[in-house]
C-alpha cells in the first residue's frame, strides 16, 4: 500500500531573518560547504543515463570571475534527439501515474529542499550573484512552487467531485485534465532555482515528461534541483537534463514534430523567436504546439501628489535595484507628478547612494550583473541615458573582480526615451515627470510591455481608476512592483511581456493539460 504525505492547507514558505546572527552563520557555513565543491563536473542525464561530453559549459562566479562554480556537460542535437526519445518512451507510463502519486514527488522534494535551504541559496549566491535575502527568497519560492503545484494537481484530479458538471437524466458526464506530452522547458538565469523548479514541476506533476535546458550561466543550481528530483525517486526519463546552446539544442527541440509544448522565460526577442518557430508545423506533427512564454517587461511605479512619498521612494529603489535590476518585474522607471517630483527624486538619490556593492558571499546590498554580455549592454544603455536625461547618481563601472556596475539613476527623462521604453535588465532607473496623475498613468501605459506596475496614492477615486486603467498583468497599490508570492500574486503579463501565464496561480496547470470530456449513457 502506497503511503502519502498528509496534505495540509497551502502556506508560503517563511523567509529567513538574517538580522539574527545564527541565521547569518548558517548561511556562511552553507557558502563554505558549496565553495568546497567548486570546480566539479556535472553530467547531462537522459533517461537516467549519465553522459559526460567533451564540450562543457563553464559556470563562473559573476562577482569573482576567477572562480569556477562548475563544468557542465553540453548537449548537441544528437543528444537532444536521444533525450526526446527517452521522454517519449517515459511519457507512456508517466501519464498513467495517478495525480496524487505524481504530487507526492513534489512534496518530498519540498521537504528535502526545506532541510537544505541554505545550501541551495548559497549555490545561487556564488553562481548568480544574489545576496542572502534575494537567494533565500528564490529558494523559498521554489519550495512554494513544489507545494502549490502538488496541491493544484490533486485539486484538478478531483474536479468531478468538487465541481461536478450539470447532471442530465441518463448520462454520466466527467471532465478529466490529461497531460499534453513531451515539453521543452527553458528557464532563465535570474531566478535560476525558483522559476526552473516552477516551470519544470508544473509540467511534470501534470503528467508530462520534460526536456530541461537550463540557462547557460546558471546550470549548476539547475543540476542541484534535478539531482534532488532523482533523490526523491522520480522515474528516470520524466525529467531529462540537457544543458546546451539555444541556437543548436533549443531551436532543434522547438521545431521537433514530437514537441508538444515549450515553456520559456526570458527575453522578448528569444520568446518571439520561439513562438514563431513553434507556430510552423512540420511533417509528423499532429498538434498545434503550445507556447507558454514570460518575456520580461519595462515595469514602473506611478506616484501622485497625495502619496506617502517616503514609502514611494523606498519602493522605487527596492524595485529598481533588487538583484541589480535583473528581474522581469524590476521597476526600471518611475513616473512622478511634477508637484512632488523633486522631493521624490531627491529621496530616491539619497537611498540609492546608501547601496554598497561587493562580493555577494559577504552579503552586500548590490552585487554583479550576470555576465560580460549583460555588463557591456548595460554600460551602453548608461551612455544612452546620459544623452536622454540628467545623471543623478552612479553612471559608471564599479570596483571588483567581476561584473559590477554602480546603481544608476537618471532624472528628467522623456516618456519616449530609450531608457524609458527598452528593457535594460540592470541597475538603471529612469525618472520622468508628469503634469498630473492621469498623464502619469498614460505615460506608464505607453510601452509595448505590461508585466508589473505600482501606483502610489491615498486618493480612493484615483486608485479605483488606476485599478481599471493601468495595463499590466500584476498591479500593486502602495507597494513595490517586485516580490510576487506563489498562491498570493499569480504572475504573468500582457502584450510583449508574454502569454500572461499566471505562474503560481490556479490557472497555471491548465496550460500543461488538456480537458477531456467523457459522456456515458446509463
Amino acid at each position: 500500500m502506497k503511503t502519502f504525505t498528509e496534505v495540509k492547507p497551502y502556506a508560503n514558505e517563511p523567509f529567513t531573518n538574517f538580522a539574527l546572527e545564527e541565521n547569518k552563520k548558517a548561511m556562511q557555513a552553507a557558502i563554505a560547504k558549496v565553495k568546497s565543491e567548486l570546480g566539479r563536473h556535472y553530467p547531462l542525464t537522459i533517461g537516467g543515463e549519465k553522459i559526460e561530453t567533451e564540450a562543457k559549459i563553464t559556470s563562473i562566479n559573476p562577482g569573482n570571475v576567477d572562480e569556477v562554480i562548475g563544468y557542465v556537460s553540453k548537449a548537441d542535437q544528437k543528444l537532444a534527439e536521444q533525450a526526446m526519445q527517452a521522454a517519449l518512451t517515459t511519457f507512456e507510463t508517466w501519464k498513467k501515474v495517478p495525480a496524487r502519486e505524481r504530487a507526492e514527488y513534489l512534496f518530498k522534494a519540498a521537504h528535502l529542499m526545506r532541510e537544505r535551504k541554505h545550501e541551495f541559496s548559497a549555490t545561487m549566491i556564488l553562481e548568480s550573484g544574489k545576496n542572502y535575502v534575494e537567494a533565500d527568497v528564490d529558494t523559498a519560492e521554489a519550495i512554494d512552487f513544489l507545494e502549490f503545484y502538488g496541491r493544484e494537481m490533486i485539486r484538478l484530479s478531483n474536479t468531478n467531485e468538487t465541481q461536478p458538471l450539470t447532471k442530465i437524466p441518463g448520462e454520466d458526464n466527467k471532465i478529466t485534465y490529461i497531460p499534453l506530452g513531451v515539453g521543452v522547458v527553458i528557464p532563465p538565469w535570474n531566478f535560476p532555482l525558483a522559476i526552473c523548479v516552477g516551470m519544470t514541476t508544473a509540467a511534470v506533476v501534470s503528467g508530462n515528461t520534460v526536456l530541461l535546458k537550463p540557462a547557460s550561466t546558471t546550470p549548476v543550481i539547475a543540476h542541484k534541483f534535478f539531482a534532488l528530483m532523482e533523490e526523491v525517486g522520480l522515474p528516470a526519463g520524466v525529467i531529462n537534463f540537457i544543458p546546451g546552446s539555444g541556437a543548436e539544442v533549443g531551436d532543434y527541440l522547438t521545431t521537433h514534430p514530437k514537441t508538444r509544448f515549450i515553456s520559456f522565460t526570458g527575453s522578448k526577442e528569444v520568446g518571439l523567436r520561439i513562438n514563431k518557430l513553434a507556430a510552423d508545423t512540420v511533417p509528423g506533427q499532429i498538434w498545434i504546439k503550445r507556447v507558454i512564454a514570460e518575456m520580461g517587461g519595462k515595469d514602473g511605479i506611478v506616484v501622485d501628489e497625495t502619496a506617502d512619498l517616503e514609502a514611494a521612494a523606498a519602493a522605487i529603489v527596492a524595485s529598481a535595484f533588487g538583484f541589480q535590476g535583473q528581474k522581469c518585474s524590476a521597476g526600471s522607471r518611475a513616473v512622478i507628478v511634477e508637484s512632488v517630483y523633486d522631493q521624490v527624486a531627491e529621496r530616491v538619490v539619497e537611498l540609492t547612494k546608501k547601496l554598497k556593492w561587493g562580493l555577494q558571499e559577504h552579503d552586500f546590498a548590490a552585487g554583479p550583473v550576470i555576465d560580460k554580455t549583460s555588463y557591456d549592454r548595460i554600460l551602453d544603455y548608461i551612455e544612452v541615458g546620459k544623452q536622454e536625461g540628467t545623471l543623478l547618481v552612479g553612471g559608471d563601472k564599479a570596483e571588483g573582480n567581476g561584473y559590477y556596475i554602480q546603481p544608476t539613476v537618471f532624472g528628467d527623462v522623456g516618456g519616449k526615451a530609450r531608457i524609458m521604453q527598452e528593457e535594460i535588465f540592470g541597475p538603471v532607473l529612469a525618472l520622468a515627470k508628469a503634469k498630473d496623475w492621469q498623464e502619469a498613468i498614460a505615460m506608464y501605459n505607453d510601452t509595448e510591455f505590461g508585466l508589473t506596475g505600482s501606483y502610489f496614492s491615498t486618493d480612493e477615486d484615483r486608485i479605483a481608476e488606476a485599478l481599471e486603467t493601468v495595463h499590466c498583468g500584476n498591479l500593486y497599490i502602495n507597494r513595490k512592483c517586485t516580490g510576487a508570492l506563489v498562491g498570493v500574486h499569480p504572475f504573468g503579463g500582457f502584450n510583449m511581456s508574454g502569454t500572461d501565464s499566471k505562474a503560481g496561480g490556479y490557472d497555471y496547470l491548465l496550460l500543461f493539460t488538456q480537458a477531456k470530456l467523457t459522456s456515458r449513457k446509463i
